[in-house]
């Protein structure tokens, strides 16, 4: 009887090990090619198999919401943080716009979760309703203010974001220099006058 208590917590440390070592693979392989990474890959990585992802996490979309916070959700926070903390409303809309193009650029899984590759990872909704007010929010305050085109609207601004998802999910991704110039014309082309 003794033989078998042992086991028991060496058990679940093992299997916190396992999660621990999934979570850490999925962060590294959604944070360089997005949240379409096969979970095979994942698995190798993490050391287990695929049949253990789906035993810890439930599948992709468990594992989706167990590590996007780390993946993408705190650096998004971050940013709307720091938009709303600048005072005048077209640098709060520049830096919004330029911040969000940063991290579809250096973000695969940014990407994919303003595009909802997953409707069904509830942590990929939530990301997408809070860009949504952040969007609103920027620009009735930049049209209020004249800081923004008056007949540009947070619509029009969701789908600059989404459209770029796109562009950078299923198009080649252009030089940073490019990239960055682009965003420059983007953002003058939002400009009141």
């Amino acid at each position: 009887m003794s033989g078998g208590a042992p086991s028991t917590p060496r058990l679940r440390a093992d299997a916190r090990r396992n999660a621990d070592q999934i979570r850490r693979a999925a962060i590294d392989a959604f944070q360089g090619r997005g949240l379409t990474v096969p979970l095979e890959e994942v698995a190798q990585a993490a050391g287990v198999s695929k049949a253990t992802i789906f035993n810890r996490f439930g599948g992709r979309i468990g594992l989706i919401d167990a590590v996007i916070e780390e993946v993408v959700a705190v650096e998004l926070r971050d940013i709307i943080d720091r938009t709303r903390a600048i005072d005048d409303p077209w640098d709060r809309v520049a830096h919004y716009v330029t911040a969000i193009r940063d991290l579809q650029h250096r973000q695969p899984a940014a990407n994919d979760a303003m595009l909802q590759v997953y409707p069904d990872a509830q942590s990929l909704v939530e990301i997408c309703r809070i860009g949504g007010e952040i969007n609103d929010e920027l620009i009735a305050s930049g049209r209020a203010s004249g800081a923004v085109r008056a007949e540009f609207t947070a619509d029009d601004l969701q789908a600059l974001v989404h459209d770029n998802a796109l562009a950078l999910k299923h198009g080649t991704r252009p030089r940073r220099e490019d990239y960055d110039r682009r965003t420059a014309y983007l953002l003058d082309g939002l400009r009141g006058r």
